[in-house]
């Protein structure tokens, strides 16, 4: 069995990184470079996450069986290797290549791509042009200072620099600043996260919070309105300006390519494309304010459709809370819903998931789940904050995941030790990928699912997870003690950490910062826990959802009414609809019956008339 775990988690991240790239990319319209580059990013660091487990296991001491005879140790055998045993040589090359595929990605490709798919050049040699040019401002700074940097630690440390100490430097700068933001993001999901499932449960609450999401959604969405409006208005002028025989033509068909249907057909609707561009004098727009208009354009049709998908959405949660809230005093135990779905239902709600086993899970089991999955995320966050203020003290051992991994190790239970390693690793990524999935940077980074992430988020994302992934694995090897740097233990190393390179190069960072940083932690769970990071937001004018707040309470109002009158447009509109089906049902039957009665006169009279006929000739 030997490769055969490695090559199936190999599959299964895979199909699992398209799944997540199909939800909130959009295979038709985004670029393929873009995506492709996003899919590779979000696959090597779920890879580098379901790969460490099997890395513990195969360098954990091996299981020995000593046969006795009389209380004598006659043969001591060395016990068969794990079934997920990974033969020696394979996991260096292997994590080789994903680390520096990975570190490419985030420094060089990705921001490349970012640049490249932002830019409102109308050519890819033009495209590229802006990519490189932006790129080289930002990395050039980047270099000067990492240099400077490196000089003033070489002479004040007097470390003589080899390529191997380089390598390492710029390996722990990396994970430096990767660490910075994981305590950050790690900080904030250890408790957001026990808590969004603990709120779910408390049905009231959570139609209130959908409610003030309702209100601010809307405000989105009109300013997005607004301004594909304004941008539209520009298009226009820009298009009557310039004629179909105009030298940069061109690029304004370009830009009505982008624009929604209904606004190329105005904007085509009122030009008169036979009038030479140079009758009227008026003056013509430069081609780089034709890229940036591009550009506008860009964004203001993907911000357009972006919040009329999430107004949906939107609506259909609300409209879906609101029903198991009147559904909750229901004597029948059948769950009814305000507007049943117009597609007939499959086997699945026939037989398995019926009103009743509906009515059941929605009003009655769900929030208990809910709560006792909050319980158990809770702990989990508890042992977590507890190993990493911990980890570093070997004599005794206090880290609760150190203490599980070495229990293992002395029963040799190679199963035990993967699980408690994945188990492990994977709450620590749910709680930084999940933080990373939430944030939103003034609509400047935003990941919405349902294909409506633009390109810029999406690289953007794939380029975090590759800064934030190797600290992270780094940071889950020093809490289970695997890590020597760290631990300070005489212990075969893993294969991840050994293509790290010794980070004694740097002992402040390995002996100092390394260790006593991520105790920062606690303080991050704590202003978690009293939402001060919203309160901040909200006193600064932009609006959280907090519970005893006036301008949360007229949020909640206004999204309330908001609900209610797209509840009774959308009435309306089923009742249209349910009108008109009935009475083209109504007027198929009249149409069929009359159809066969005129069928059944028609034979009539020409059997009559045939016989008239005969008779004539009788």
């Amino acid at each position: 069995m030997s490769g055969v775990a490695l090559a199936v988690e190999v599959v299964v991240v895979f199909f699992l990184a398209l799944f997540l790239l199909h939800r909130y990319g959009d295979f038709r319209k985004q670029y393929r470079m873009v995506l492709f580059a996003t899919l590779l990013a979000w696959f090597l660091c779920f890879l580098i996450v379901f790969i460490i487990p099997l890395d513990v296991s195969t360098v954990s001491p091996p299981a020995r069986v000593e046969t006795r005879v009389k209380g004598v140790v006659v043969v001591p055998k060395t016990c068969q290797k794990p079934w997920s045993y990974i033969p020696d040589g394979i996991l260096p090359v292997f994590w080789r290549v994903v680390y520096w595929t990975s570190q490419f990605l985030t420094w060089l490709l990705i921001p490349f791509m970012q640049s490249y798919a932002r830019s409102g050049a109308f050519s890819i040699s033009g495209k590229i042009k802006t990519a490189l040019i932006e790129n080289a401002i930002y990395y050039g700074t980047y270099l000067l200072i990492f240099c400077s940097l490196l000089i003033y630690v070489a002479v004040t440390l007097k470390l003589h620099l080899t390529w191997s100490g380089l390598r390492t430097i710029g390996i722990t700068a990396a994970n430096t600043w990767g660490l910075f933001l994981l305590v950050l993001l790690l900080g904030y999901g250890l408790v957001e996260i026990p808590r969004s499932y603990w709120r779910a449960s408390c049905h009231g609450q959570l139609l209130a919070k959908t409610y003030f999401k309702a209100a601010k959604l809307m405000t989105e969405k009109v300013d997005a309105e607004e301004n594909l409006e304004d941008v539209m208005e520009d298009v226009k002028t820009v298009s009557e300006t310039i004629k179909y025989n105009h030298p940069l033509r061109k690029c304004i068909d370009t830009i009505l390519k982008k624009c929604p249907v209904e606004y190329q057909e105005k904007l085509g609707r009122n030009m008169d494309d036979y009038e030479d561009f140079d009758d009227k004098g008026n003056p013509y727009p430069s081609k780089k304010s034709l890229v940036k208009l591009h550009k506008q354009v860009i964004y203001a049709v993907q911000r357009h459709n972006r919040t009329q998908v999430q107004w949906q959405i939107l609506l259909d949660e609300a409209f879906h809370l609101e029903d198991v809230a009147k559904n909750e005093t229901s004597s029948t135990h059948k769950f009814v819903h305000s507007f049943p779905s117009a597609e007939p239902p499959g086997w699945m709600s026939k037989y398995l998931y019926t009103p009743t086993v509906e009515w059941y899970w929605e009003c009655v089991l769900r929030r208990w789940c809910y709560r006792v999955l909050a319980v158990v995320l809770c702990a989990f966050s508890a042992a977590v904050v507890w190993s990493e203020c911990t980890f570093f003290s070997t004599q005794p051992v206090l880290s609760l995941f150190a203490v599980f991994i070495q229990l293992a190790e002395r029963d040799y239970n190679y199963v035990y030790i993967e699980m408690a390693c994945f188990v492990t690793i994977f709450f620590l990524c749910y709680c930084v990928y999940s933080t990373v999935f939430r944030i939103r940077v003034f609509n400047y980074y935003y990941l919405a699912p349902h294909h409506q992430t633009d390109a810029y988020s999406l690289q953007f994302s794939g380029m975090l997870f590759c800064r934030l992934t190797p600290p992270l694995c780094l940071n889950f090897l020093g809490v289970i003690h695997m890590d020597c740097t760290i631990s300070h233990q005489n212990r075969q190393q893993t294969a991840y950490t050994s293509i790290m390179g010794s980070m004694q190069v740097l002992s402040f960072i390995a002996n100092g910062f390394y260790i006593y940083y991520p105790m920062l932690i606690v303080l991050l769970c704590i202003a978690t826990y009293f939402s001060l990071g919203t309160r901040c937001l909200n006193l600064l004018g932009f609006q959280q959802f907090v519970g005893e707040n006036d301008l949360t309470s007229d949020l909640v109002d206004e999204g309330r009414e908001l609900i209610r009158r797209e509840r009774r447009k959308r009435q309306r509109t089923e009742d249209g609809e349910s009108r008109r089906r009935e009475w083209r049902e109504r007027y198929s039957e009249q149409r069929e019956r009359y159809g066969g009665r005129n069928r059944s006169v028609y034979s009539e009279l020409k059997e009559t008339d045939g016989s008239g006929t005969d008779t004539g000739r009788g």
